[in-house]
């Protein structure tokens, strides 16, 4: 293992909407270099909703990237760089499933793709939801439905849910809650 890496140049070579990708020129252990990728994302925040019943309020979207629909808890960037999560999140409740709640608790924190993004998803559960309504942003388009957390496992262990924010939120859940 490289006792010491360190960063000689950062280039910008891309500045998207939500991402920034950025090329690294590193130096290895002062003899070599090597170009490594870097995704810069301002992070994220996510929510799993739970109703009064112990169903799971899950959104049912359409994602370019996997040309499908998939079925996540909500979720959504921060809106800047420095937002707190909790604030994220409770918007992302109220603005995907129609719901607010007053009772956001911290669950976990997640790094999706450590080998090139820096992107982090702190991941909160909230009770006592409140009705209130959808505020869905020009491009989105979610169909809500609320599951019981085995309807979830197995859609999970099917292969139906792979999406790592979900996947990992609702296992966290269900240990730290469902004993």
């Amino acid at each position: 293992m490289s006792d010491e890496i360190k960063r000689v140049k950062r280039e910008l070579k891309f500045k998207g909407k939500i991402i920034d990708f950025y090329q690294d020129t590193m130096e290895i252990n002062g003899d070599h270099t090597v170009i490594w990728d870097f995704i810069k994302h301002k992070g994220a925040a996510a929510v799993v909703p739970v109703t009064d019943e112990g169903k799971i309020l899950m959104v049912r979207q359409y994602r370019n990237a996997l040309e499908r629909y998939t079925l996540e808890i909500p979720a959504g960037a921060l809106d800047t760089a420095d937002e707190p999560g909790i604030t994220c999140a409770s918007r992302e409740l109220e603005e995907e499933t129609g719901y607010r709640s007053e009772n956001l608790e911290w669950l976990i924190n997640l790094r999706t793709t450590v080998a090139f993004c820096n992107e982090k998803i702190e991941v909160f559960v909230a009770k006592n939801l409140i009705p209130s309504r959808q505020h869905l942003d020009e491009d989105e388009f979610i169909d809500l439905g609320a599951y019981t957390m085995e309807e979830l496992k197995e859609k999970i262990y099917s292969g139906e849910i792979e999406d790592a924010k979900t996947v990992s939120a609702l296992l966290a859940y269900e240990v730290k809650y469902c004993k």
